[in-house]
């Protein structure tokens, strides 16, 4: 299903067009629908399945702008998950009036206040903030129509129950609720059982990524310097067969080109290429009748590729989460695997982001001397 046959505004599909996304993911063409229809859910899904648009866009689709007051609570147990939530959720809503304030501690609260006080249409933040703000007064959440726990597992574990439970007392008894969670296990059962009535239950098992059998590393490059990097790295590590991502279709074109003039069985496949040459490019890539297929996001959602040993990201992906869609073509099927990403020093920061999304180590290697394998 595609999000351009949602019954959704023209605002927000512009905003999510703006963004790449066409087909939905699992978790999305599950929980939309279900949501736009004003019902509670329960979602099993890992982050990177593409469950912030699954909750984002009925809670942007729910909103009166016109309306006084905070309509859209979303907890997140840490700051970068918060802050990735809001930015993805303002830029579905681009086109429209919304306002998203992350608040979360560690930083001066007076600018969140003046904020709140300006007015905003959803907050996103971390438990303890959250309740720093209603104790002061600065947050009212007496008219949320649309409430969203993400991750609520890793909050109840990092010992959030009570501060959750607080919390979801100060909002109206007649609300849309979805908890999130990558396991539902009796903790977050009990929780939805107190505070989400008659839910859906949706579980994202086709996309879901085993991240601790992927050996994620990542490598500082310069720019120009990209392709003798990948050449050694080939050779270093004895990659006979890779798929090998980048941001930009001329970008694949390019690359797949270079790599087969310097003698490297490889192929590009992106969506300005023929239905049928992609098929051909990804049965030859299946059948290990191509060692290397050098690939757009397109890719990245939903191709049965069961064994492919490595990932290796030429470009670091425009959106923190399609990381995971990228790498989880790898480790299926108890298999385990090795995803390689090339970062600029200019795009650290990203990197780190994409860090503290996963809540793994990503490791730091070099080519010999300080070769890392």
């Amino acid at each position: 299903m595609k999000f351009d046959e949602l019954k959704i505004s023209p605002e927000v599909k512009r905003g999510l067009a703006d963004r790449g996304f066409d087909e939905m993911f699992p978790i999305q063409e599950m929980a939309i629908p279900v949501m736009l229809e004003g019902k509670n859910v329960i979602g099993q899904a890992k982050t990177g399945t593409g469950k912030t648009a699954a909750f984002g866009v009925p809670m942007i689709e729910g909103l009166d702008f016109e309306a006084e007051g905070v309509q859209g609570l979303v907890l997140a147990p840490t700051r970068e998950l918060a802050v990735q939530i809001s930015e993805d959720l303002a830029s579905y809503g681009k086109y429209t009036p919304l306002r998203v304030l992350t608040v979360y501690g560690g930083v001066s609260i007076e600018r969140q206040m003046d904020e709140l006080r300006r007015g905003v249409h959803v907050v996103v933040g971390t438990p303890g903030r959250i309740i720093d703000h209603i104790r002061r007064g600065t947050l009212r959440l007496d008219r949320v129509r649309s409430l969203v726990l993400d991750e609520a597992d890793r909050m109840l574990d990092m010992g959030f129950i009570e501060d959750i439970e607080y919390i979801l007392r100060q909002t109206p008894r007649e609300k849309q609720s979805s908890l999130w969670s990558a396991t539902i296990d009796d903790n977050t059962q009990r929780l939805s059982r107190r505070y989400i009535p008659n839910p859906e239950g949706l579980i994202a098992s086709k996309d879901e990524i085993a991240l601790e059998t992927i050996d994620q590393r990542y490598m500082l490059v310069v720019d120009y310097e990209k392709f003798e990097t990948l050449e050694k790295l080939i050779e270093r590590m004895k990659i006979d067969r890779a798929l090998i991502f980048c941001r930009r279709r001329t970008t694949v074109d390019r690359l797949a080109s270079r790599l087969k003039r310097a003698g490297f069985d490889a192929e590009a496949i992106h969506g300005q290429l023929s239905q049928a040459r992609r098929e051909s490019v990804l049965h030859m890539f299946r059948e290990e009748k191509l060692s290397y297929m050098v690939a757009t996001e397109v890719a990245a959602r939903g191709l049965d590729i069961i064994d492919v040993p490595f990932i290796i990201n030429y470009d670091i992906p425009d959106d923190p989460f399609m990381y995971f869609h990228r790498i989880g073509r790898t480790a299926r099927a108890g298999k385990s695997g090795t995803a390689v990403t090339f970062v600029t020093h200019e795009q650290s920061e990203e990197m780190e982001r994409i860090e503290a999304l996963t809540g793994t180590k990503i490791k730091k290697m070099t080519l010999p001397p300080d070769f890392l394998f």
